[in-house]
């Protein structure tokens, strides 16, 4: 049985789950991502697939300002998305959209998911790191799985949903999951559906 980073962050979005509910039900299902995903519903975990088809058209703009000598030198609006007014007007929801807001000015994504990666950047990063692999006499068979895992970081570095959230004593696990607890929480489906980040002189 081999259970892989894809595999895992796979289930996790699927799922809306943590990344160790996610490798906990896989290796329960022996590995088999369909299997896992019903381990999930039943343990009333994937709670995030039952409303992913529900349209989340109501929100609320988080943001945060960085203040240096006196004077606004970067700015952050992030756009977090729910279902109902109700949702979004509360102080949990609306506090949340100003935290990830704070975080986007400090760890700077590319991108929020990887389903918006762009393919040309990961294909180039891929091959980047297979010739530095081959470059050091790595064997052939081996390079894939050091791709693989070095693309896993290179997803945390670049994308807002696998980067670690920066403050751990708000939220102790990634981005991604700090929205799916939420949404977990609130019984709908949220997420964040755009980010702006300006800086003086960038």
């Amino acid at each position: 049985m081999t259970i892989t980073a894809k595999d895992i962050q796979k289930l996790r979005q699927d799922a809306g789950v943590g990344m160790m509910d996610a490798k906990k039900a896989l290796t329960d299902a022996d590995g088999d991502i369909d299997k896992a995903f019903e381990l999930l519903r039943e343990r009333g975990q994937a709670k995030m697939a039952k409303r992913a088809d529900r349209d989340a058209s109501e929100g609320t703009i988080g943001n945060y300002i960085h203040v240096q000598n006196d004077r606004p030198v970067l700015g952050v609006l992030v756009e977090l998305s729910c279902e109902t007014d109700f949702v979004a007007k509360s102080d949990e929801f609306r506090q949340t959209a100003d935290d990830i807001a704070m975080h986007v000015s400090w760890a700077s994504p590319e991108w929020v998911t990887r389903d918006e990666v762009d393919g040309e950047a990961l294909a180039k990063e891929k091959e980047l790191i297979a010739r530095q692999a081959a470059a050091e006499g790595k064997p052939e068979n081996v390079i894939e799985r050091i791709v693989e895992g070095k693309i896993e970081s290179w997803y945390a570095e670049n994308v807002l949903y696998d980067q670690q959230f920066v403050n751990s004593e708000r939220y102790d696990g990634t981005v991604g999951d700090m929205v799916g607890a939420l949404a977990s929480k609130m019984g709908e489906n949220i997420s964040v559906r755009r980010v702006a980040r300006v800086a003086v002189g960038a």
